[in-house]
């Protein structure tokens, strides 16, 4: 790879700058996501809370407008409300006199009476409106992941390799890999096969223990792309999936590449962060990291901010110094409007306007906005979803048989918490 590329002269920023600008991206935002459970019973994935303020959905598109790309496409599909109504609310400061813009695509069934079928299929259905915009290169991004990364050098990189397709990749350990699309690539990178979830999937060659896998990041020449989806639509026995079909189908025939996403531009340098929160231990998980001393993914970096809409919130108030009942949180991330009244939270990250109340603990955990825990309560290693009222005298995390009669027990100890698992019925159809 040429890292000449990447340096800092201006004539080199400007050739990145332009490949930037002849691009349009496409965030994939459709899924069900439903492996985080009650989660996304009442949203999409991309529009979980995540980080104490923030949506999933933010980080591609905070991406985006850092790398300086600013023409996107939100396209989708599965109850998309919150979604978006966080885009419109979050997402609308760009300036269409100048091209820019995030538009919400939802699934209109404009070419064929049915829904989405798969992720290319997604992107098929779409493809007037994604021509009117007369790009060059398309960028298609998978809207549920969390990682900070700037598209410029990718492009970049695809262009130098003479691309017709660049995969964005991570090492992963071969255990876990069959989560992933895994390939195997030659000496200059260049993909010699795909497989979406193998059963086995094939170790990188001298790594016994990691695998190459698929980050659901990938760069089209737009004429390309046009060319395989038209194909690939009047497949009968296609499932118009990205890395099902297209990919497998292009890597033996055309100028398939990997681009590892590393720290810096240089391939010799470490693993960059990028977390798939698919499921409620990961995503617990990965919240949790963010309250380290030194978290991977670094929030407080005003080189690589991360938008989203702000809502006008007080500061977070701690209230009550007495024995018993002292108002503090140690070892946390606590975000505006909260309110800990003579309660102790510990190893948690609380989003806005979470009311916590006398003599309650709080230890290891997550919780989404607008919760508000009663008195008296104690809650360990616990995802407690947005609005819940836990009433006083509660206890959830320390006794798991218990936990699994109300609540969602996850395979590693989470203890997923729902308004309608307390019988709170906020989401009425009725």
């Amino acid at each position: 790879m040429n890292n000449q590329l990447f340096g800092g002269s201006g004539r080199e920023a400007r050739f990145v700058s332009r490949l930037t600008r002849d691009t349009v991206a496409l965030i994939l935002a459709g899924g069900k996501g439903s492996r985080l459970k009650e989660l996304t019973q009442w949203r999409a994935k991309p529009a979980v809370p995540f980080g104490g303020k923030f949506r999933i959905i933010d980080f591609p598109l905070s991406n985006c407008l850092n790398s300086n790309i600013r023409r996107i496409s939100v396209l989708t599909q599965y109850k998309a409300h919150s979604l978006i109504r966080h885009i419109q609310q979050g997402w609308s400061f760009l300036r269409g006199e100048l091209g820019e813009f995030v538009e919400v695509v939802p699934a209109q069934q404009r070419i064929t009476e049915s829904w989405y079928a798969g992720t290319a299929d997604a992107v098929f259905q779409n493809l007037d409106i994604i021509r009117s915009h007369d790009a060059k290169y398309v960028l298609i991004l998978a809207g549920d992941h969390i990682y900070k990364m700037d598209y410029g050098p990718m492009l970049a990189y695809h262009v130098e390799k003479q691309a017709d397709m660049t995969v964005g990749c991570i090492e992963v350990a071969v255990a876990q890999a069959s989560a992933f699309g895994v390939m195997e690539v030659d000496e200059q990178a260049r993909v010699q096969s795909f497989v979406e979830k193998p059963d086995a999937p094939k170790p990188m060659p001298g790594r016994s223990d990691l695998a190459l896998a698929s980050m659901g990041i990938y760069v089209f020449n737009a004429s390309f792309l046009f060319e395989q989806l038209t194909r690939d639509a009047d497949q009968s026995a296609s499932s118009h999936d990205f890395g099902k079909d297209i990919i497998p189908h292009s890597v033996h025939k055309y100028r398939v590449f990997a681009y590892p996403f590393r720290e810096g531009d240089g391939q010799a340098q470490a693993q960059a962060y990028w977390r798939d929160v698919g499921t409620v231990d990961a995503f617990w998980s990965a919240n949790m990291e963010l309250i380290g001393v030194t978290p991977e993914l670094n929030l407080y970096d005003d080189r690589w901010p991360i938008w989203t809409y702000q809502e006008q919130l007080p500061p977070a108030k701690f209230v009550f110094d007495d024995d018993g009942m002292r108002g503090m949180a140690v070892d946390s991330m606590v975000s505006g409007g909260c309110i800990i009244s003579g309660a102790t939270v510990r190893h948690s990250l609380l989003f806005s306007k979470v009311q916590i109340e006398a003599y309650s603990t709080v230890e290891d955990c997550v919780i989404l906005p607008d919760a508000k825990i009663g008195k008296r309560c104690r809650l360990r290693k616990a995802v407690i979803d947005k609005a819940c009222i836990i009433p006083d005298g509660t206890v959830i995390g320390e006794d798991h048989a218990l936990d699994q009669q109300r609540f969602n027990v996850s395979p590693e100890g989470v203890v997923l918490v729902t308004p309608e698992m307390l019988g709170q019925d906020i989401h009425r159809v009725r």
